[in-house]
């Protein structure tokens, strides 16, 4: 790491070390290779776990495409893909023929703690949640009958007391989201939530371990979160149920991170 504190590795074409590089070859002490299905996954996943370890700070640049590929085992078309998901994320930008730079890293507790080898399905199920949830809070602030209603202040009152339970609240966490998926009165909204609901339950219980170590005070916001969208439903707003719910996920997944809100 040179005194800008921009890393990059270069590929097997060159014959010497700009200030700044790591070596040629030394990439593969850096990153270890992937031999397994779900490869852009994995490879997702590595990059992200040095994000965590300190091993990339922002404004570091990240190995070429090339390299990386070379590191991993793997294919140029697996690396780019890795890259974009990481992009997507708000992790790494790209500047143009300048190559991929870290723009946040993560909490070293979230990669102590995340369900090793499924980092980048839990986030990928994050991701889902903003769509569908978003969606199921709007219908169920247009559809929702005194009983739905019910059951979600039931769930909600019940995550308040059990927040500082030994799971940290997150089964009711789970309940209050399926019961907002109930209210839409579409079946599948309350299927594919009852699909997810074990990676839910490991994000939620992720998330909550996260901030009870490194930020108790942002404990409280999570209940400010779900009173927002449990307001516009009982309002029967449908726009600001969605964003609402949009928000809290978002939050969630950021607070999990170890990313300052």
């Amino acid at each position: 790491m040179g005194a800008n504190g921009a890393t990059a590795v270069d590929g097997a074409e060159s014959h010497g070390t700009e200030p700044g590089e790591v070596e040629a070859g030394a990439e593969s002490a850096f990153f270890a290779p992937y031999r397994q299905d779900r490869l852009p996954d994995q490879v997702y996943e590595q990059i992200l776990l040095q994000l965590g370890a300190g091993r990339l700070g922002p404004g570091d640049r990240l190995p070429s495409e090339t390299s990386l590929a070379r590191a991993f085992g793997v294919s140029r078309p697996i690396v780019r893909t890795a890259l974009a998901r990481l992009r997507a994320d708000g992790l790494i930008s790209s500047r143009q023929g300048a190559g991929s730079f870290v723009a946040r890293t993560l909490s070293p507790d979230f990669v102590a703690q995340a369900p090793s080898g499924s980092i980048a399905e839990l986030l990928r199920c994050y991701e889902m949640r903003v769509a569908l949830e978003g969606e199921a809070a709007f219908l169920a602030a247009e559809r929702r009958n005194a009983r739905d209603l019910a059951a979600i202040e039931e769930q909600a009152a019940r995550l308040e007391r059990e927040f500082d339970g030994p799971d940290s609240g997150a089964a009711a966490d789970v309940a209050f989201h399926g019961a907002i998926a109930t209210a839409t009165q579409n079946h599948l909204f309350s299927r594919t939530m009852e699909m997810l609901r074990w990676p839910l339950r490991d994000g939620i219980a992720t998330a909550r371990r996260l901030a009870q170590k490194s930020a108790a005070l942002r404990l409280p916001v999570v209940l400010e979160e779900h009173a927002a969208v449990l307001d516009a439903i009982r309002a029967g707003d449908g726009a600001r149920a969605r964003e609402a719910m949009r928000t809290h996920i978002s939050r969630s997944r950021d607070r999990m991170l170890g990313f300052q809100l």
